[in-house]
């Protein structure tokens, strides 16, 4: 066991930004890469046999696409431009884990296509957490799970 004093650091602007800027230089991963990204995903998701269906209720694509666009900044460049509750919006979806699947084959198909090698590994590891913590909450939802106890310290 270490003697050495933790340090925190605090959440700032500043440190904020630093790993923004890193996170972009090692992934060439930008705002605008992420729009064409999220746009291009919809283009194919929409048209999917699979999972299609689930977004017809989007009534406003335009704003859609900003907020899943914020979602992804916060997600994979930390700007904390996302102010949301993800598992909360998709729980009214019928989701089943065919669907999580086909999600995670066509958003790695378009980040190969859009960015770059890093810049899909990144995104791809952040996708497949989102879609299995996605799954898990949509099987608790649908009573096949048991909710999980949060421990506290």
């Amino acid at each position: 066991m270490s003697t050495e004093p933790s340090i925190a650091f605090p959440e700032n602007a500043e440190r904020r930004a630093a790993i923004t800027r890193d996170i972009r230089a090692a992934t060439g991963l930008n705002e605008a890469v992420l729009e064409c990204l999220v746009r291009q995903f919809y283009e194919s998701a929409r048209r999917d046999v699979t999972i299609g269906y689930l977004f017809d209720g989007v009534a406003d694509w335009e704003a859609h696409i900003a907020k899943i666009t914020a979602f992804w900044s916060s997600v994979a460049l930390m700007t904390g431009r996302y102010h949301g509750q993800p598992l909360a919006a998709h729980f009214p979806l019928p989701l089943e884990p065919h669907h999580f699947a086909r999600w995670l084959i066509l958003f790695e198909a378009t980040a190969r296509q859009v960015c770059s090698p890093a810049g899909a590994d990144l995104l791809m590891e952040k996708a497949r957490r989102i879609a299995h913590s996605l799954e898990i909450g949509a099987a608790v939802v649908r009573g096949e799970l048991p909710p999980r106890a949060v421990s506290r310290p």
